[in-house]
């Protein structure tokens, strides 16, 4: 697909940043998501919290768990609970493909981002498995060193 001179493709409105430090991140899927009105003008605020949030599979389909949009200050008597259940919007292979990785011990669906894509609100799901303490230790080592050579070359 071509893209648009001039356009910005994506705007990150809420990012999951825990998410990556917790979890190591396997695959990545891009979906989008069911909303009302008065939330897609909250999520246009970023008046989104993604920290909490889960993907479950059930009856073939992608719910969106524990995600909390704020309700939009003028919304009134249209503004919907906070952490309602949202639903997914992928393909039925994709959502297959989502479960059966899910089978496994220890691995869980999570959001890692939500943005704007030509108008339509997506999220941005990880298949992911929880890290260990020590697998965080040797990321922050990892990361510390790579600044140090950064640093090092830098001067060079």
């Amino acid at each position: 697909m071509a893209k648009q001179k001039g356009k910005h493709q994506d705007s990150a409105l809420a990012q999951n940043r825990k998410a990556r430090h917790d979890y190591a991140v396997e695959e990545t899927y891009e979906a989008g998501i069911a909303l009302t009105g008065t939330e897609i003008k909250s999520v246009r605020d970023r008046r989104v919290n993604l920290k909490d949030g889960y993907v479950q599979i059930r009856n073939g389909e992608a719910i969106m768990m524990n995600v909390h949009i704020s309700p939009f200050a003028e919304g009134n008597r249209f503004n919907v609970d906070p952490l309602r259940n949202r639903k997914l919007l992928l393909h039925k292979k994709e959502i297959r493909k989502i479960g059966a990785a899910t089978t496994t011990k220890g691995v869980t669906i999570i959001p890692l981002k939500m943005y704007l894509k030509h108008g339509f609100a997506k999220v941005l799901i990880g298949v992911a498995h929880g890290k260990r303490e020590y697998d965080k230790r040797q990321d922050i080592k990892k990361r510390e060193q790579q600044r140090q050579i950064d640093r090092v070359m830098k001067h060079y």
